[in-house]
């Protein structure tokens, strides 16, 4: 093979990656990702984010951690490549999840990585997946991205989480969790089916162990009945029933399940007990869903009342948990609905990529209580894009 041709040097490093992994440990794939770049002519490194997503850290030894300040956490903010020289830093994804950063450094004699944008990206997208696939092989990788800060109830909640960003041609979905190495109660999920989506948001009751045991059970009936078909109301019966057995009638939760048909754009919801969602249009918060009421999960009793929406395209949903409006500073001041408003409108208005503006949010509850949350403050966020209309990836 001819790695002067430039195209079979990059099906030279993309088969490299591939074969290199297809037998290696999780502590191993760093030197298959660098193997592979000196086909290439590069230096190239990742560095993962942490799971309060605060720095990059690196997944070579020997590297230093760098913060989102720098080129390298631009790219992660801004899931866009940044060029300087013969330097490239590009966001490591898995699919349109932010992993952390792909950084690619000219070797003597090597190709400039900003002439090679697209092997940039397929390397991007094959070694962020690679990285996701192999984590559950190990702990290498947890333990790089800090997970060993983790209580055992956010151990648990975290393995159930599914992947904190997903996009289609239809719709963007982002959530994420805080505080990452604490969180007790809180958890989200999500499922998509042909021209269904569906979102669920859970607060269990509690701040321990007991409130992740309970929002576990709670996230999989939740699921068991989703995956039957069960509509929105049947969904929250089951739950009903599932809690009061598994509890003896002592275990409750809030929460918040929708439904959305990406054909028609209508947003079925239905609120036990939570936090209103958000609807955003044209970059402002156009409405509180509030059409929708049932006692807690858990309380049952009473016909639940299904609200609805119709959606235009890009429109957004967000769903929030009482710990970032009732986050209160040294002061006991709240820091509220309106702040919260405020923020996501701010965000949207610039075009912040949206699981960067969860994460700006998140930060500001987060600075609000002077780095320490009383409460798990958690967000999901859904856009309704037919079409392609959402940019996540990058250029």
């Amino acid at each position: 093979m001819n790695h002067d041709d430039p195209d079979q040097a990059a099906l030279a490093f993309l088969t490299t990656l591939l074969d290199g992994s297809h037998r290696a440990t999780p502590d191993q794939l760093a030197a298959v990702v660098a193997d592979a770049g000196r086909l290439l002519g590069w230096d190239l490194s990742a560095h993962l984010v942490t799971f309060d997503q605060r720095r990059l850290v690196p997944f070579t030894g020997g590297r230093e951690e760098l913060g989102l300040d720098t080129p390298a956490g631009q790219a992660f903010r801004t899931m866009r490549t940044v060029h300087d020289g013969d330097t490239s830093w590009v966001p490591l994804l898995d699919g349109v999840e932010r992993l952390g950063t792909l950084t690619a450094v000219r070797q003597p004699g090597g190709r400039r990585p900003a002439d090679h944008a697209a092997t940039l990206r397929w390397a991007s997208l094959l070694i962020g997946h690679l990285v996701a696939v192999m984590t559950p092989y190990g702990d290498t990788i947890t333990r790089t991205r800090g997970g060993t800060a983790r209580t055992v109830a956010a151990e648990l909640l975290w393995n159930l989480l599914p992947p904190l960003t997903y996009a289609s041609d239809d719709v963007v979905i982002t959530g994420l969790l805080e505080p990452s190495e604490r969180v007790a109660g809180d958890a989200f999920d999500y499922a998509v089916h042909g021209t269904r989506v569906d979102l669920a948001l859970f607060d269990g009751a509690g701040h321990d162990l007991t409130s992740g045991l309970l929002t576990s059970v709670v996230l999989a009936t939740y699921r068991n009945q989703r995956r039957r078909g069960a509509d929105l109301g049947d969904c929250a019966d089951e739950i009903d029933r599932v809690l009061a057995e598994q509890t003896d009638s002592a275990g409750y939760a809030t929460g918040v399940l929708a439904r959305l048909d990406t054909t028609t754009g209508v947003l079925h919801y239905l609120n036990a007990g939570h936090p209103h969602p958000l609807l955003l249009r044209d970059g402002k918060v156009l409405e509180v869903l509030d059409h929708s009421g049932r006692p807690l999960f858990g309380l049952g009793g009473q016909e639940a009342t299904v609200g609805r929406a119709q959606l235009r395209p890009g429109d957004q949903v967000v769903l929030y948990t009482d710990g970032i409006t009732e986050a209160r500073d040294h002061a006991g001041v709240f820091f509220g609905l309106q702040r919260l408003i405020e923020l996501i409108e701010q965000h949207d208005s610039v075009a912040t990529p949206p699981p960067e503006t969860l994460r700006l949010v998140l930060r500001d509850v987060l600075d609000h209580q002077r780095g320490r949350l009383q409460d798990d403050a958690t967000l999901l966020k859904l856009q309704w894009a037919p079409g392609g209309g959402a940019e996540l990836l990058p250029a």
